[in-house]
């Protein structure tokens, strides 16, 4: 989780959301994502998505069989359902999403029946106040610039 609160702040250089994904298999890393959704102006290119799409090429396979990702906020509804497609083991993530949490909060994705894949889902609440401080900071930065202060 350390890696993709780093990977977080990457995000929040380039002025998108400060999330950040790392997908691990076997005890060893094999991709990782930062929101690159303001950067390349794709509002598909989340954390999660980015990451699974660079574990994909590199495993040179469609599934993530044996993989679990680490995500520093909930994922949403569309990484959910992307995690679940790519047959993920387990979800690990930091901070809740009350508003666009597609987890625990919200959508609840995975508690449908018609869910073909549901991983392991497990909150890392010792990271969650280093996660949600980001997101908090960001967004209090954008307001400020927002209302010229």
């Amino acid at each position: 989780m350390k890696q993709a609160l780093n990977l977080a702040k990457i995000a929040q250089s380039h002025e998108d959301v400060p999330i950040g994904a790392v997908i691990v298999r076997d005890g060893k890393i094999i991709a990782r994502g930062e929101n690159q959704v303001q950067k390349k102006k794709n509002p598909t290119l989340h954390a999660e998505i980015v990451a699974i799409n660079r574990a994909c090429k590199k495993l040179g396979t469609k599934f993530l069989d044996n993989c679990d990702i680490y995500v520093t906020l909930e994922p949403c509804a569309m990484c959910a359902t992307a995690i679940s497609f790519a047959r993920m083991n387990t979800v690990y993530y930091a901070a809740s999403d009350e508003k666009g949490g597609g987890i625990a909060n919200n959508s609840t994705v995975y508690k449908t029946d018609k869910h073909l894949w549901k991983p392991k889902v497990i909150q890392l609440p010792e990271y969650s106040a280093a996660s949600a401080k980001l997101l908090k900071d960001f967004f209090y930065e954008r307001r400020k610039i927002k209302n010229g202060a």
